[in-house]
């Protein structure tokens, strides 16, 4: 390491110390800046009070079911409970009533219950009082998904009140099963964790259905949106990101980078992003961990909720540029049975600049959404078998395809300067772009299995996605053809893990287990007719046969791995494993799109890697808490991505397919008042064999090492107003010649400097508006280059609206604007192509209106 190196890890290890003294005079202080790092669960009910827009009483075998139903459909916050009397109380804290009527009153609404009030005593908290005819009746307070569940049974002459005071738990804290594939809260975890709750991407999808532009706006260390089907150029700390649906990974073996377009927004639960590498789900996540965890089913015997909506972009109000969005959900629970099911089908139309021109549909030659159509249909089916065990299947089924007449004009790469993408009228393409995935999931639990909590997980995924087509005719490597590829794979697996308390009453636990998967992909071609596409002017694509360019891979990958958590005491908690992963790569013989008339006899590959982790958390006060991680995260070679570059001669066997292993240093402080949230984290990681893509389809394997800080604060100045941000800065280098001289990795690894801003604020009852902005700073390391990936950066910002207004029962009524102020940029992913035909501008101004409703 320089000493310019040490110099700046040195200066971020003072920041971090001078941290903890700062966020306590934050309090006192005028605070500008925000984070999006602490879950909104977590905030003390400080954000603003929640609204009770519904109460029902419902007749059980046992006496009644109170349901307190909210706004939005969050959670309420449980308070303990006391008995006076015959009466029980319970007053909950930061929650305001929105009934029509007022205050809400039930006289002898069962045999012993006398009366049933929910009054609003003052302007943030709410009494649930129950008056029983001769005792206290019998109460329990179940957190809802959608507000409150108050179970109700009268007091008899067999079970009279032993106790005053009823205490139950404290509100269910948002938690991560990333991290150590374990509930645990996050402040427990000795590495920077992000969660997006439902209704932070509710809102979120307002201005898009896109996964990957919600997480670019909300989660520091992950570069901005593409504004394409694609995450490649969307690192998080400048490597790749592994993605999870419940566990199950989303990377194919020849890497597609869709993987954050795989699932709709309405089958998603919440999302946790688990920063920096990490080797306990395996492969791929040598930047980080993003989990998709899928809807859960309603406490409510029978929720549903319809939604509609209609987004278009405001300066072309046409039917070119308007999209339709239709939703159902229904979910319930009876008995030890429950479910839940959604449909939803988007049509996407056309995008616009904001200068009013079209965006062609491939807009960074890494695949588009517009003038597409998503289909998602998801369903969940879980039993209880008894409390202890539990069975749940799980079905998620994603289609995105394109249908446009639009494609990219070839044009713009033979005139001089610069030149935007434009699009040209009059495609001729028989199979359009787009992705389908299919999940199959079973899921097994056992809390007490000899004293152990056993999780076992069965899996199928069949995967489909299609590119645009590419005009390859200047590549001899690729046989100087025009083709359109697609990548298909089906992959199954199964897991088992096993946490098992050690000593001292479980504060020691040993996480061990077992992973394996097998998959099967191939990436074959159509090429087309070269001179019916330069007669049209690059519109007619007319097939000349399929080829194979990726041979047939079968790759079989077996995991285990073992991690020990240890709460050393109540303030200081250290974690640490080891995971050992062995893959096998059987390949077919196969021809490549340069040589169609060699045959290169296919063969077996054998790579493993041991990776090994170590983590401490130490809790200065109960506000304030110190972390250090040390973590090693791995990626299997791209072997399919080699392959289909073969020479004559090649010989599968001499492959280097050892993985890159990633070693990465993480300190941070994290700070949780009532009021503020706020986090600072620091990160250094390095691998001897890093792996950046070249144009046009090779790797280049090399020593990298990539460094940044990323900070994070939330203010809640009162009940009705929200703000913050957060800030991520980066840097990385690539040693080409392993000689010891580092030059700036490229702008698809690294972004520039990205600040998030909101202020959110309740300006009346029901009705909730937000601004956030985007800055995307400026990148300048690579002198006049014009090269792939190379190119000067520019910095861009953008604003954002979003509104939604309840509408009492009649439901909720949801607005978003995008890019409100209606700038030109271009994102950055457009701004290092080499070619000006993948140069696309931004969206401009775009609005969405939404209606939703709760049956």
């Amino acid at each position: 390491m320089s000493n310019l190196q040490l110099l700046s890890v040195l200066s971020l290890v003072g920041a971090i110390a001078t941290f903890a003294p700062a966020i306590a005079q934050a309090q006192l202080a005028s605070v500008s800046t925000y984070t999006q790092n602490a879950p909104q669960e977590q905030r003390s009910g400080a954000e603003k009070a929640i609204e009770v827009t519904g109460v029902r009483l419902n007749s059980t075998p046992q006496g009644l079911e109170l349901i307190l139903e909210t706004a939005g459909g969050q959670q309420l916050p449980v308070a303990t409970p006391t008995v006076d009397d015959n009466s029980w109380i319970t007053d909950l804290p930061q929650t305001r009533l929105a009934l029509p009527e007022g205050d809400y009153r039930a006289e002898n609404p069962a045999q012993g219950i006398s009366l049933v009030t929910v009054t609003q005593i003052d302007a943030n908290r709410v009494r649930v009082q129950l008056v029983g005819e001769t005792a206290a009746p019998i109460a329990e307070v179940v957190p809802s998904q959608n507000g409150l569940v108050v179970t109700v049974a009268p007091a008899t002459a067999q079970t009279p009140t032993e106790t005053e005071t009823i205490t139950e738990g404290e509100p269910a804290q948002e938690i991560t099963v990333t991290a150590t594939r374990t509930a645990e809260e996050p402040q427990d975890v000795p590495r920077s964790v992000t969660i997006i709750n439902r209704e932070q991407i509710e809102q979120q999808t307002r201005l898009s259905q896109n996964v990957g532009e919600i997480l670019g706006k909300l989660v520091p260390g992950l570069a901005v949106p593409t504004q394409s089907s694609s995450n490649f150029g969307q690192t998080l700390r400048g490597r790749n990101i592994q993605v999870l649906i419940d566990g199950i990974p989303q990377s194919t073996s020849r890497n597609a980078q869709r993987d954050l377009r795989t699932i709709d927004p309405s089958a998603i639960e919440r999302i946790e992003v688990v920063r920096g590498p990490s080797a306990i789900y395996g492969d791929g996540g040598t930047g980080g961990v993003i989990n998709i965890i899928t809807r859960t089913p309603s406490e409510e015997r029978l929720a549903s909720q319809t939604q509609i909506g209609i987004s278009g972009a405001l300066g072309n109000l046409s039917g070119d540029s308007l999209g339709y969005n239709l939703q159902h959900a229904i979910s319930g629970t009876e008995d030890n049975l429950d479910f839940a099911i959604s449909g939803s089908l988007t049509t996407t139309g056309g995008f616009f600049d904001a200068e009013g021109d079209r965006i062609p549909p491939d807009p960074n030659a890494q695949g588009g959404f517009s003038d597409a159509e998503t289909l998602n249909f998801f369903g969940k089916l879980g039993v209880n078998l008894d409390e202890q065990q539990r069975l749940q299947l799980t079905f998620n089924h994603f289609d995105d395809s394109q249908d446009t007449d639009f494609t990219t004009d070839p044009s713009v790469n033979l005139l001089p300067g610069r030149q935007k993408a434009r699009t040209l009228e009059g495609l001729n393409l028989d199979e359009l772009p787009g992705t389908r995935n299919t999940l199959l999931n079973l899921q097994y639990s056992h809390e007490n299995l000899l004293g152990s909590n056993v999780q076992a997980q069965l899996y199928y995924r069949d995967y489909l996605t299609e590119f645009f087509p590419f005009d390859g005719r200047n590549f001899s490597n690729l046989g100087n053809q025009i083709y359109q590829s697609r990548v298909e794979s089906e992959r199954f697996g199964g897991r088992l893990q096993i946490e098992t308390p050690l000593f001292n009453k479980g504060a020691a636990r040993l996480l061990w287990g077992v992973d394996y998967f097998n998959e099967d992909t191939v990436q074959p071609v159509t090429t087309f007719d070269r001179a019916a596409f330069a007669a049209s002017g690059g519109l007619d694509f007319l097939p000349t046969g399929e080829r194979t360019w990726t041979p047939p891979l079968e790759l079989n990958s077996l995991g285990l791995f073992a991690q020990l958590t240890w709460d050393v005491s109540d303030s200081f908690i250290v974690n640490g494993g080891v995971r050992y992963e062995n893959a096998d790569v059987s390949v077919d013989d196969f021809t490549t799109l340069a040589n169609p008339d060699t045959v290169i006899p296919g063969g077996d590959l054998n790579f493993d890697a041991t990776l090994f982790n170590i983590g401490t958390v130490l809790f200065l006060t109960e506000e304030i808490n110190v972390f250090a991680n040390f973590a090693q995260g791995f990626s299997l070679a791209d072997i399919g991505l080699v392959l289909r570059n073969a020479q004559p001669g090649f010989d599968v066997e001499s492959l280097n397919p050892e993985p890159q292993q990633v070693d990465s240093y993480e300190i941070g402080v994290r700070g949780q008042w009532e009021t503020i949230q706020g986090s600072l984290s620091a990160f250094y990681n390095e691998s001897e064999l890093g792996t950046t893509f070249t144009a046009p389809g090779t790797i280049l394997r090399a020593p990298e090492r990539i460094y940044g800080v990323e900070a994070a604060v939330d203010v809640q100045p009162s009940d009705r107003t929200s703000l913050g941000g957060s800030v991520t800065l980066q840097g990385g280098e690539i040693d080409l010649a392993d000689d010891g001289e580092y030059t700036a990795l490229d702008g698809f690894r690294i972004p520039p400097l990205k600040v998030v801003a909101y202020v959110e604020n309740e300006t009346s009852p029901g009705w909730r508006n937000r601004l956030q902005a985007l800055f995307s700073g400026d990148r300048d390391v690579f002198g006049d280059s014009v090269a792939f990936g190379r190119r000067e950066v520019e910095s861009y910002l953008t604003v954002d609206y979003i509104s939604s207004i309840q509408l009492g029962d009649a439901g909720t009524l949801q607005i978003g604007v995008e890019n409100l102020f209606d700038n030109q940029y271009f994102p950055i992913v457009s701004q290092i192509q080499a070619n000006d035909s993948a140069y696309s501008a931004a969206r401009g101004r775009t609005v969405s209106i939404k209606y939703s409703i709760d049956w």
